[in-house]
């Protein structure tokens, strides 16, 4: 089978799988899954790409939890108002992962930024987790534990379909 096609029918089942599995167990984000599964392969769809993809999603989540304890620890928001104070901390921690690029360990840029952005989109979705209760609980409505967990699994199954399309291909 040629590359495309290969690669096509391993993603397609491995995604129905994962699908599957995340409606299964519950409390993990499959769409988190599937952007880690695309930062795999955006990184380059090899070992060196997962390991990219863990440790930079990881960080990306570790900065944007960060940055929502800051939001909701700190009262900027009676100061500079509830939408600029949760701006100028996004700018700041934005600044600070870019900068962090130079740490060969976080040198993937759009890596930390999807870690980061789903971590965002799981505070968002649902406003009433976006409070220090959840953010320091030890259970999947807290985004440190939930959105790695999600993106790593992501992560795995976009490997394995790696794996499986370089199986079923034949030279071109």
């Amino acid at each position: 089978m040629q590359t495309i096609p290969a690669l096509a029918l391993s993603v397609a089942v491995l995604g129905g799988v994962a699908t599957w599995m995340f409606l299964t167990v519950g409390g993990i984000l499959i769409w988190a899954a599937f952007m880690a599964w695309a930062c795999f392969y955006h990184s380059g769809g090899d070992e060196t790409a997962l390991r990219s993809t863990v440790v930079a999603n990881a960080f990306g989540v570790l900065v944007a939890w960060s940055t929502a304890l800051v939001i909701v620890i700190i009262p900027g928001g009676d100061l500079l108002g509830p939408t600029l104070w949760p701006s100028l901390v996004v700018a700041i921690t934005i600044a600070v992962y870019i900068l962090a690029a130079k740490v060969p360990a976080f040198a993937s840029i759009p890596g930390t930024t999807y870690g980061y952005a789903c971590t965002f989109a799981f505070l968002l979705q649902t406003p009433d987790r976006f409070n220090l209760a959840n953010l320091t609980s030890l259970s999947l409505a807290n985004p440190l534990i939930v959105v790695p967990l999600s993106m790593w699994i992501g992560a795995l199954f976009a490997y394995a379909s790696a794996k499986a399309a370089a199986a079923i291909t034949v030279a071109e």
